[in-house]
């Protein structure tokens, strides 16, 4: 992005947080304007002490007038008390928006993409980019502020000793100005290099980090290095490049600051010739030396560093540029030796593997199928599925077990779209489970409930309807509400809680209460696959039947990880997640095929005699 544009992004977002805080722009103005009186009272009273006072043989007019400008200093410190006060009015609330805005833009690409990798970049923005731009704006206002007043006060100190006082002063001033301005536009676009450079490396990192476990048992060091050793590398070549724009700043804020006391001491015999006293000369001196050349040396180190910082800083803050819209390309239809395509020929049949039923019917009429579907957590890492090929059938309430970490959630968050397999496909409702990049809201179709159950602070109706928004935002009315709440046995909590409209604190209500609202509020949604991981683990037995059996009768397909066999015996089909293969059938012929299952069935029915 070049910086005209950077400019385009930022400008109209500064515009309106400046109009937002016009009484504190005033007031800092107001403060500042003391500092232009100091300025003004600095050179003009040493002029007049020399000409009116020591040189004139008047000792106590020259006090006088050194003692005006004595108290001008004393006026510009107590400006000075006012002028942070208002600063503070304008940047901590850029700061604190700039908070707020980090968090939104985190939650809404994680809402957006909710399988993507943590953005590791967010933490940046939310902490050193935040105070980053917080530092450098009130840096830069400060110093602007000081430099136009500053100048004011000495343009106009110069203009009433003597006006031709500026025609030497300004043009060498002009000069290193423009030279130091030349390196603004580099030193932005290497700053923002080394932002980007900053991020992606945070990023990297915290992907790494994520993996180390696997990393160390694959021997996988080297090839992780090398992902992360490009990046810091790249930031050291930022470091030097900056380095050296920085050397070529540092040559125009001397042109600027030492050209001007030349101009002026050189000028002096033509100056005297013409009339300029002593008193003036001393003056002019007075305001470039002690006012002009520190405020405006501040300033250009200020705009060096602290303003393409901010800039750059900001830009990653702000909207991004509306996008002109492309008009869509007409889909051409590839011809044949005997013309245009027809419709695509049947898929070839697949040899399901032993243990798992073949799909019925046609693709399409599955709610949910993975064909050929392989996962792993990182590279070189132990598969967690391998190969699976598993259809479910519309309607269907399919149970899947196994040993702790052998994958059932995995199996939950693919289906869910969360994750994306290694190998193979997983499809929802004929599609593909993980949606688009661009796609953003709730999937209609299917809804997935976790172990750690979603409940907020509001009424119990909103807890409960939170998942049934129809089209338009409607929600369900009383008398669907109070069918799910008597389907799903919930009458005691949402009678002790106040009713549909009583109020809901999280922290309040056991692990097994939040699951069990949570449950109904599954119950209530209109997505056609419902998947359940371990989501009625606090959940009492007789609770936990009833809940399900009420889930498995409403519309749809129901897919649960069961941690009880029980729940597993009330599904039409079983499928067991044993490490080496997935074997799927139902609750009375999985006992002979899968060993794994005969030993869970045999401990479950020792306990239920015991």
């Amino acid at each position: 992005m070049t910086e005209r544009e950077t400019w385009r992004r930022v400008a109209p977002e500064a515009r309106r947080f400046l109009r937002g805080r016009g009484g504190a722009v005033g007031r800092l103005a107001a403060w500042s304007l003391l500092e232009s009186a100091h300025t003004f009272l600095g050179g003009y009273g040493v002029a007049r002490a020399l000409d009116d006072g020591f040189l004139a043989g008047r000792t106590a007019t020259g006090l006088a007038w050194l003692a005006a400008a004595g108290a001008g200093a004393l006026l510009g410190g107590f400006a000075l008390r006012g002028v942070f006060a208002g600063l503070a009015d304008l940047v901590e609330p850029l700061r604190d928006g700039l908070v707020r805005r980090a968090v939104r833009q985190a939650l809404d690409r994680a809402v957006a993409d909710p399988a993507r990798a943590p953005d590791s970049g967010a933490v940046s923005r939310l902490t050193q980019q935040t105070e980053m731009a917080r530092d450098s704006f009130a840096g830069l206002v400060l110093t602007a502020r000081s430099f136009v007043f500053t100048a004011l006060g000495a343009f106009l100190g110069l203009a009433a000793l003597d006006p031709v006082l500026l025609l030497i002063v300004l043009p060498p001033l002009l000069l290193g100005a423009a030279g130091f301005l030349a390196t603004l536009r580099p030193m932005a676009s290497v700053q923002r290099r080394s932002l980007d450079t900053d991020e992606a490396l945070a990023d990297r990192v915290g992907a790494l980090g994520e993996g180390l476990r696997d990393i160390a048992a694959c021997g996988g060091q080297a090839a992780a290095q090398a992902r992360v050793e490009p990046l810091i590398a790249a930031q050291e070549r930022l470091a030097r490049t900056l380095g050296h724009w920085a050397a070529l700043r540092t040559l125009a804020l001397g042109t600027a600051g030492r050209l001007p006391v030349i101009a002026l001491l050189a000028a002096t015999p033509w100056l005297l010739g013409r009339g300029v006293t002593a008193g003036t000369l001393a003056g002019g001196l007075t305001y470039v030396v002690q006012a002009l050349l520190p405020a405006l040396n501040t300033l250009m180190t200020a705009l060096g560093s602290a303003g393409t910082r901010l800039l750059v800083v900001l830009e990653r803050f702000c909207e991004p540029l509306p996008v002109p819209p492309v008009p869509p390309v007409p889909p051409v239809a590839p011809a044949g030796p005997a013309g245009p395509a027809g419709p695509p020929a049947p898929e070839a049949p697949r040899t399901p593997k032993p243990g798992i039923p073949a799909p019925a019917g046609p693709r399409t009429a599955a709610a949910a199928e993975f064909r050929g579907v392989s996962f792993a957590y990182g590279p070189g890492a132990a598969p967690v599925l391998d190969g699976l090929d598993l259809v479910v059938r519309p309607g269907e309430h399919l149970a899947v077990v196994g040993p702790s970490g052998i994958g059932k959630s995995t199996l939950t968050a693919l289906l869910a779209g969360m994750l994306s397999p290694g190998a193979g496909t997983v499809r929802v409702a004929g599609e593909a489970a993980r949606r688009a990049g661009s796609a953003t809201g709730p999937d209609p179709r299917r809804t997935l409930l976790p172990q750690q159950a979603y409940v907020f602070t509001g009424t119990v109706r909103e807890n409960l309807t939170h998942l049934a928004a129809g089209p338009g935002g409607s929600v369900p009315g009383d008398a669907r509400l109070r069918r799910a709440v008597l389907a799903l046995g919930l009458e005691d909590l949402v009678a002790r809680l106040g009713g549909l409209d009583g109020e809901v604190s999280p922290r309040l209500l056991s692990r097994g209460e939040g699951q069990h609202l949570a449950l109904a509020a599954a119950y209530l949604s209109p997505a056609p696959l419902l998947l359940l991981d371990e989501a009625t683990c606090h959940l009492d037995p007789r609770t936990e039947e009833r809940a399900e059996r009420a889930l498995a009768d409403r519309p749809g397909t129901l897919v649960v990880v069961a941690h009880r066999v029980s729940s597993a015996a009330r599904a039409d089909r079983v499928l067991v997640l044993d490490g080496t293969r997935a074997v799927c059938g139902t609750h009375a012929q999985l006992p002979a095929v899968s060993p794994l299952y005969r030993d869970l069935v045999g401990s479950w029915n020792r306990t239920t005699d015991e």
